[in-house]
């Protein structure tokens, strides 16, 4: 990129030489060199061999710098451009994330009312079974003791009339018929219930 042809250089070289000509003719004339007195062959030399150098420099130097040094600020434009869509970027998905986590709390939230509510009704049915069954056992409890009771007093009434018959067997000292005294015994029972309940 900064590397000149051998004209090129040979030209640089010659005005470079040309230049240094009148501080080396003063220095050989046996005088002390004053440089900080102004004189116009320099001024002039000094000139020209600027304004060549600026040409030279502008030519080869500058616009490759100039690229490089705008190269460098578009990269570095490109680079905060980037930064910036990145954070806007991150930004967004930091919203995202957030809203994800409102609509899990949500959910959540949703999800343990529904829990107790059906814990609730669930521990409400089981009550209700349980009233239920405990119903159904003492009413088959009821009935249980209802046969239970009747099936003593039958026979009670049994021995009863076994011990009715026996003790009127005696009495008159006859066997009588069994089952003709067993029904007219039951009927009397009967009869003494039918009173009793009145």
């Amino acid at each position: 990129m900064f590397a000149l042809s051998a004209r090129r250089a040979g030209v640089l070289a010659a005005a470079l030489m040309i230049s240094a000509t009148p501080a080396l003719a003063s220095e050989a004339a046996g005088g002390p060199v004053d440089l900080l007195a102004p004189a116009t062959g320099v001024m002039a030399w000094t000139l020209i061999i600027f304004l060549l150098l600026l040409f030279v420099l502008s030519k080869f130097a500058f616009k490759p710098l100039f690229a490089a040094v705008e190269a460098r600020e578009k990269a570095l434009e490109d680079a905060i451009e980037g930064a910036k869509r990145d954070r806007a970027e991150t930004e967004q998905a930091l919203a995202q994330q957030r809203a994800q986590l409102e609509a899990a709390r949500n959910e959540a939230q949703q999800i343990i009312a529904e829990s107790r509510a059906t814990a609730e009704k669930m521990r409400t049915d089981l009550l209700a079974q349980t009233k239920q069954q405990q119903e159904e056992m003492i009413e088959q409890a009821r009935r249980t003791i209802e046969g239970e009771k009747s099936a003593a007093i039958a026979d009670l009434r049994r021995e009863a009339v076994d011990l009715a018959i026996a003790g009127a067997s005696r009495v008159i000292e006859q066997n009588l018929d069994s089952t003709g005294n067993r029904q007219i015994v039951e009927s009397f029972l009967a009869s003494l219930d039918g009173k009793a309940a009145r």
